[in-house]
């Protein structure tokens, strides 16, 4: 039925571009009049359009004028004049939507129109790329563009120093990385000097690979951390005794398994929910070997905590999977691109459990000092658009969390690529030997092949199986990254065998024939040319560096040699059908599988697809249906014969989009979760931002004393007429020593009874106020209001720090309250709604018990300082960064038997698997 719809009345993107058709017409019909302006006049529309704006008009008014001059300013700087499908792009970007463009569509240039627009208003316009290379590639190429058109563009990424990032901000263009946008977010939200902060809104974001960035990455926060408590021998402690426990791993697993006495396994691994659980058997080990009554016990939290992050370790984190070990380090490996993620950690202990598992330096825990989602960052933009090849399957997802709606944008030139149907194989050996197979004969008329696999482990076994068939290949995985854009370019060679971990070289067009850049980029490096050099020699910065200017003379040359040569081969590889994609395995989004596939057909070239699965591959095994695997044994089939049935590759597409809502589920409930969070963020982030703005706060802290003063009052006299002498003296004790002499305000019983509530609050506020007064006096108007300042911004500071870590405490253990009937996500807010409120109280108490017991100088001066030092930032990657909270750590007390099991005493026992130090 919902085919029939689509066939009478197309799809919604057909529906949608019908109604910017047009648009589009008046952008053309534009192009003869702008061509004959000079460069000047072509400059000078500019100035006009902001005028325009200034006066009334929108931005939607000018966009065919706008986007027409742009498009003849791109021809003449840049020599590319935007298509007619670039154009129906840009306009879908500014209007907030997801442009669908697939791969070698020119994504770079598109952005270009509704940057110049929407730049015109002078409110900032944000690119956001997703690695450095490109942001700063990007913003020299584009750049001149811009600049020629009188418009500054600014560039963020990591190596930028804060004065240039302030620069950079200002521009009217931005470009930069998700992560550096999101990290100058925060950072800016911990400075202590307005001149500190660097970003001046958030206006409008146009998003490259947005599905990269607001989906595979959305549920990893971005944190910026500080140094916590030492780590402790317990991490080795505990893995010592998790390695000796026997593990089960099943594709899910019933819940009466895990209590069943009589399993002979320790630990229960469900493969499937990811999830690791120790027996009735192995917490009855753990409670013998630690010398406990109950595992579960408060005071063994952090024990069962450290015991069930080994058993995580072991049971479900695999080396050259999800991590590799390099130089005495745990790197952890990107699930989607098996790119080497330096510098980010797991969270919660597991990546110092893994680093006791591999037996490297557990390193220390950190303390968080701000975090934010990618989800909620991106939210704070006024307007939000993004440009990708793969969005339609995650249409829902987009549309509930950034109610961005896709719009699919036809190609340039017609897809020429031809999707095979998968083949399915019993085994993974015979699927492998298929693969192989398939390689040879497409290696052996030229036709170049790019095989895709789901790990580190998968591709270096198909290596080793290529080599003693003895077929000449590149293998590109994790562990060759420094190579990774050199080696995607030139698959396309004839002949070029390459083997890939999924989306390795995402970014780096294969050309058919070779990539005449890259070859260029290597004469220089033979001619002797630096690195430094050589990345300078493809840039786009304007330079009156000879060296520099010679390197690019000497590129140009190369490469077009490089092209001329290309030419013959191009054709050759596209008389032998183009470059065949071969996925082993599929993946458990679809989107990847299709951007997978994405990397042949570029450009109207020919290209085919195929994946080989078998029933052994992850996705099969833990989500095929029983159906499938009871087919095959039917069947009789053997090892070597495929199946090519369409009931299989619905079985596995249904398998994918189980996959991909539970994926889509779990991502939403943690931004449920984040959004308490963020409701908190904005308060205290706004606190802090009229601090810095200079705001004077003597009403603020005026308001604070009463407050303070009124809830102890209240506090003791409940719902009585009266306060007796005992409750009057609790109630103004915290307030001795601060703004109450010792002996004053002593009222009895009799005394009392000629006051209300409201009159004690105004007696006790009028001797606080009393003081404070001369206080100021004394110090004089401006100190006093910085000493407001700098106290204010410290406690808050301090208890947003503490509120963080015990807001992830909390979130750790809500999900329990499932078991007892309620909605962990209701009781997180209404505990979280609490502990804000108490946060917001004890942050009054404090800032006034300072200010009243501050010693400044008279004439002196008060210096703003940080809560902590930064030693660290981590970012994204699909969940697997969460913030590390600090915890209170569990040490083996001296007269504590020793975990090594020989019944010693800890200080009578000198072990070598705990006692290093005394061998």
């Amino acid at each position: 039925m919902g085919n029939l719809l689509k066939k009478i009345f197309g799809t919604s993107s057909q529906r949608k571009l019908k109604e910017i058709e047009p648009l589009v017409k008046k952008i053309e019909a534009l192009e003869e009049p702008y061509k004959a302006l000079t460069d000047e006049e072509l400059r000078a529309k500019t100035d006009e359009f902001k005028a325009r704006l200034k006066n009334g008009e929108t931005t939607d008014d000018i966009l065919p004028e706008a986007f027409a001059v742009c498009r003849e300013a791109s021809w003449r700087v840049l020599g590319m004049r935007p298509y007619r499908v670039q154009l129906i792009g840009g306009i879908i970007l500014h209007q907030g939507r997801i442009a669908e463009m697939k791969t070698g569509e020119g994504k770079t240039l598109v952005a270009t129109l509704p940057a110049y627009l929407n730049a015109l208003t002078g409110e900032g316009v944000h690119i956001v790329t997703v690695n450095d290379y490109l942001a700063k590639r990007d913003s020299e190429w584009m750049g001149k563009l811009y600049r020629f058109l009188g418009l500054t563009v600014g560039l963020v990424i990591h190596e930028v120093s804060p004065a240039q990032r302030h620069a950079s901000y200002a521009a009217d263009i931005t470009y930069g990385t998700n992560n550096e946008f999101g990290f100058d977010y925060l950072r800016d939200n911990m400075a202590i000097y307005k001149q500190e902060m660097v970003q001046r809104g958030h206006a409008f974001a146009i998003v490259d690979e947005v599905d990269s960035i607001l989906i595979d990455e959305a549920r990893t926060p971005l944190i910026i951390s500080g140094q916590g408590d030492q780590s402790t021998q317990l991490y080795q402690i505990v893995d010592s005794f998790v390695s000796r426990l026997k593990a089960k791993k099943v594709a899910s697993v019933d819940e009466k398994e895990e209590e069943d006495p009589n399993l002979d396994a320790d630990y229960v691994v469900d493969e499937k929910a990811r999830t690791v659980t120790l027996t009735a058997r192995g917490i009855e080990k753990a409670e013998k070997a630690f010398n406990i009554e109950n595992l579960a016990d408060p005071e063994n939290t952090t024990l069962s905590h450290h015991i069930n992050q080994a058993i995580r370790a072991w049971g479900l984190m695999r080396r050259d999977k999800d991590y590799v070990v390099k130089d005495g380090e745990v790197i952890i490996v990107d699930e989607f691109t098996g790119r080497l993620m330096y510098g980010r950690r797991y969270s919660e202990g597991l990546h110092q459990a893994i680093e006791a598992k591999e037996k490297v330096q557990v390193a220390r825990e950190s303390k968080t000092l701000a975090t934010i989602t990618f989800q909620n960052y991106f939210r704070l933009y006024g307007k939000l658009s993004g440009m990708t090849g793969t969005a339609m399957t995650e249409e829902d997802e987009f549309n509930t969390i950034y109610e961005l709606d896709i719009v699919e944008i036809p190609t340039n030139k017609p897809l020429a690529r031809i999707d095979h149907h998968d083949v399915v194989y019993k085994t993974e050996a015979g699927k492998l030997r298929a693969v192989v197979k398939q390689i040879e004969e497409c290696h052996a008329k030229g036709q170049p092949v790019l095989v895709g696999t789901v790990s580190i482990e998968k591709s270096e076994e198909l290596s080793e199986m290529l080599r003693r068939k003895g077929i000449k290949h590149n293998v590109l995985n994790a562990k060759f990254h420094e190579k990774e854009a050199e080696i995607v370019a030139q698959a396309g060679k004839l002949g070029a065998v390459t083997v890939a971990t999924n989306m390795a070289g995402r970014g780096t067009d294969i050309m058919l024939g070779g990539n005449a850049e890259f070859l260029a980029k290597n004469d220089l490096r033979k001619a002797g040319l630096s690195d430094e050099l050589i990345a300078e020699s493809t840039g786009f910065a304007e330079t009156d560096n000879e060296e520099i200017l010679n390197a690019r003379r000497m590129f140009a040359e190369a490469e077009a040699k490089y092209k001329e040569a290309i030419k013959g081969e191009a054709e050759k590889v596209r008389a032998a059908g183009g470059l065949f994609i071969l996925g082993t395995e599929r993946h458990e989004s679809r989107r990847i599988d299709n951007q997978l596939r994405g990397r042949a057909g570029r450009q109207g070239d020919p290209g085919e697809s195929r994946f080989y699965l078998s029933l052994e591959d992850d996705i099969m095994r833990l989500f095929g249906s029983e159906r499938v695997m009871g087919m095959m044994e039917t069947l009789g089939v053997d090892e070597d014969t495929p199946i090519e049935q369409k009931m299989l590759t619905n079985a596995i597409e249904s398998a994918q989009k189980r996959v991909e809502s539970k994926n889509f589920q779990t991502r939403k409930t943690v931004l449920e979760y984040d959004d308490v969070m963020n409701t908190q963020r904005k308060v205290i982030y706004e606190q802090r931002r009229r601090v810095l703005d200079g705001d004077n706060l003597q009403e603020a802290v005026q308001n604070m004393m009463h407050t303070v003063i009124a809830n102890a009052v209240h506090g003791h006299m409940g719902e009585q007429k009266h306060m007796n002498a005992e409750q009057f003296r609790e109630a103004v004790a915290p307030f001795r020593g601060v703004f109450l002499h010792p002996e004053e305000l002593k009222l009895s019983d009799k005394e009392l009874e000629g006051y209300t509530a409201d009159e004690l609050v105004e007696l006790v506020a009028g001797k606080a106020r009393e003081l404070y007064a001369r206080k100021e006096q004394e110090l004089g108007e401006p100190l006093m209001r910085e000493l407001e300042r700098v106290v204010m911004l410290r406690v808050v500071d301090e208890y947003w720090m503490d509120e963080i870590d015990a807001m992830t405490e909390l979130r750790q253990g809500i999900g329990l309250r499932g078991y007892g009937q309620h909605d962990p996500v209701v009781e997180y807010k209404r505990e979280g709604y609490e502990m804000f409120e108490n946060m917001i109280a004890a942050i009054q108490e404090e800032t006034v018990r300072r200010l009243f017991l501050a010693r400044v100088r008279v004439g002196g001066e008060v210096k703003r300082e940080r809560v902590a030092k930064v030693t660290g930032e981590s970012g994204a990657d699909d969940g697997t960064v969460k913030k590390q909270p600090t915890k209170k750590v569990v040490k083996v007390g001296r007269n504590d038997p020793c975990p090594c099991g020989s019944g010693l005493k800890w200080k009578k026992c000198t072990c070598k698997e705990y006692h290093p130090d005394e061998q």
